[in-house]
């Protein structure tokens, strides 16, 4: 329907989720949601909470939490930034450091929210083709550029590049801010944050929705030099003061104070994920090596298109992506074993197993 104020509204494609089931009885391996609870720390914060606070702004650089992710990667507080979900910490960092008229670099294959935010920013970017087994290799980003984002483990395709390949990337890159999106790090051996003490163009942003469970509170950092980071919160201070509430800086200070309990859970996902992963392949899929905690799989012989919908009307959800390359590949999140054990037993059906 057209309207006399049209031309006066934004037009751009909005980022599509994965889909939210209403009823409880749904398996949801489809948004790459931790299966188990948060920290017991975590719950005893909540319930500790003195709700008089609410009447209180909460503080402004949410210092609990910034300090709790310094003492636990060994850095200092001034190198940690805190927003809502790392989508929101991603936001601030497009505006704050890609500002050029030169071409913002990342994957074709990637996190479909990058071209999102450039389109509303108005930033230029050019995606650069994995090859045909989905792998990045960085000497294609060694160019002339408005900048650099690549997540490490990459999704969907839950492939990541190792330490030395990441800081090649950087060295060929120092003219440009380069973002390593750390969304899934927690579940793979490799992360950056020590490199930030080396390279003062490189940004981490990291997660709490998937390692620790805290999806509906909506916590994530971004790891960098203290002059960049500096610039992370000029751009907040511009727009939203006060991005993180009060719980939600509790709640995160707590689930990084629990080490031994993400060491657990973490574990658990990762050895479901390997025995996952080699019930699929015995079943004819095919899956890279995954460093997240969810597999990207396609079968040689069957639509993938068809086993989503098989699923679906199953009650188990995954993730079937209509884009070019990947449209016979789902992605299927790591859940309980319970859960995963009746994926297969459905697939074993689907197929005639």
């Amino acid at each position: 329907m057209n309207k006399p104020f049209q031309d006066k509204l934004i037009s751009i494609e909005p980022y599509t989720a994965g889909e939210q089931p209403k009823s409880a009885d749904i398996i949801k391996l489809n948004a790459n949601e931790n299966p188990y609870p948060p920290s017991p720390a975590v719950q005893k914060a909540i319930a500790e909470f003195d709700a008089d606070i609410l009447r209180l702004y909460p503080p402004m650089d949410a210092a609990p939490l910034r300090k709790a992710i310094a003492e636990y990667y060994g850095i200092g507080q001034e190198c940690v930034f805190a927003g809502n979900g790392s989508d929101d910490v991603l936001a601030a960092a497009f505006r704050a450091f890609f500002n050029s008229d030169k071409p913002l670099l990342y994957p074709d294959i990637t996190y479909s929210f990058y071209p999102v935010w450039c389109d509303l920013l108005k930033i230029p970017y050019e995606t650069i083709p994995v090859d045909e087994g989905f792998n990045v290799h960085v000497e294609d980003y060694f160019r002339d550029n408005g900048g650099v984002v690549l997540p490490n483990p990459n999704a969907p395709t839950t492939i990541g590049l190792g330490l030395d390949a990441i800081e090649e990337l950087i060295r060929h890159n120092r003219d440009s801010i380069v973002i390593i999106d750390e969304a899934y790090a927690d579940f793979s051996e490799v992360s950056c944050v020590p490199l930030i003490k080396k390279y003062d163009n490189l940004v981490i942003t990291q997660t709490f929705s998937k390692s620790r469970s805290l999806a509906g509170m909506r916590v994530a950092c971004a790891i960098a030099d203290p002059y960049l980071i500096g610039y992370l919160d000029a751009v907040k201070d511009s727009y939203n003061s006060y991005p993180m509430d009060a719980v939600a800086i509790r709640a995160g200070a707590a689930a990084v104070g629990d080490r031994e309990y993400f060491g657990q859970v973490r574990g658990k996902i990762i050895a479901t994920r390997e025995c996952t992963a080699k019930r699929l392949r015995e079943l004819g899929f095919v899956i890279p090596d995954s460093s997240a905690n969810f597999l990207f799989a396609t079968h040689p012989k069957r639509r993938a298109e068809e086993i989503f919908s098989y699923l679906r009307e199953r009650g188990i959800y995954i993730r079937y992506f209509r884009k070019p390359r990947i449209d016979n590949h789902l992605r299927i999140t790591v859940g309980t074993d319970e859960q995963m054990d009746r994926l297969i037993s459905e697939l074993e059906s689907f197929l005639g197993k």
